[in-house]
């Protein structure tokens, strides 16, 4: 996998492990474009704590930042680093499924195969 699917995958993830984030996409995925205040007005999260949240959320490329009416600006989602996350899980997936798969085959003919009989019943000796 290219590393820079990797590292973009990471950068992903750090920001969706914040929940504070998390509800932040959420809002914008909801109600669409909002500026910090919008957002702090909707959610239990104070404005300073909005921006710093919002900066780094735009550093990872999830929002865009866009100018609107008397200096404010609008957070947007983007879903292009998403869409690498998913390519990078599923991936890993694929890497996971071929193994499972196999240990499941082997499983379940191991439980429907043919028993056998433990070595000392096999010489006629009984406990």
């Amino acid at each position: 996998m290219p590393p820079d699917i990797e590292a973009i995958a990471e950068q992903v993830f750090i920001a969706l492990a914040d929940p504070s984030r998390r509800a932040i996409l959420a809002a914008l995925a909801s109600g669409g474009p909002a500026t910090a205040t919008d957002l702090a007005n909707r959610l239990p999260i104070t404005r300073q704590a909005i921006a710093k949240h919002l900066a780094l959320l735009a550093e990872v490329g999830l929002v865009t930042a866009e100018p609107g009416e008397r200096r404010r600006v609008r957070y947007r989602l983007r879903s292009a680093p998403m869409q690498v996350a998913q390519q990078f899980l599923a991936a890993l997936a694929r890497d996971w499924d071929g193994p499972l798969d196999a240990l499941k085959d082997h499983l379940d003919r191991s439980a429907s195969g043919p028993t056998t009989t433990p070595l000392h019943e096999s010489r006629g000796q009984h406990d």
